[in-house]
């Protein structure tokens, strides 16, 4: 099979078989692109989820279209886009034509459904964030830092909820201490 196809098809599992959005699908992502198909190491994943994360739009079509431009240029991200979108449109185009607000809430079968996957979403969620979090070196010492921006995002204040504020400062702050290290490293040498 042909690289195309297989960007396609493993994108196309992966938005049919995800539920809960893009945090949700990162472990499975990870799963096939790292462990399952060796299309990228670990740490270029998770250079790849960083941009896919910094940039507007929905996570897992930005994740399948750095994975998908990485690996074959215009023509895979826009495979691997097509195999993420194609799932979920089908599927709330059924819900659209199908199921009406009234019969979701009244359909005891369907609520009960619900109810059991959103403990899973959860999980889903809570896997790549404790895995992300070990690649990136974040240990005892450094714990401190997403707790801290959690905890001010959370706080409600709408000066220091603003995520976009954590994204510039975490690069201004990387910035710094990066190349201070590289330049006291040089100085060593």
């Amino acid at each position: 099979m042909n690289i195309y196809l297989r960007l396609f098809f493993t994108f196309l599992k992966i938005g049919a078989f995800t539920f809960g959005g893009g945090w949700a699908m990162i472990s499975i992502i990870e799963k096939e692109i790292v462990d399952k198909h060796h299309w990228l190491d670990r740490k270029d994943f998770l250079d790849l989820l960083a941009v896919a994360q910094a940039v507007p739009g929905i996570l897992a079509v930005n994740i399948s279209v750095v994975v998908g431009d990485r690996l074959r240029g215009m023509k895979g991200s826009f495979a691997a886009a097509m195999g993420t979108i194609l799932p979920s449109f089908i599927i709330i185009l059924a819900i659209a034509i199908f199921l009406t607000p009234e019969l979701i809430k009244n359909n005891e079968v369907i609520s009960a459904i619900f109810k059991g996957i959103r403990p899973a979403v959860v999980a889903l969620i809570v896997a790549p964030v404790l895995s992300s979090a070990k690649a990136a070196g974040i240990n005892w010492r450094t714990v401190i830092i997403p707790v801290a921006v959690a905890l001010l995002i959370f706080s409600g204040l709408p000066v220091v909820s603003n995520p976009i504020i954590y994204i510039i400062l975490g690069g201004i702050v990387g910035y710094i201490v990066f190349t201070r290290r590289a330049a006291s490293k040089q100085t060593i040498n």
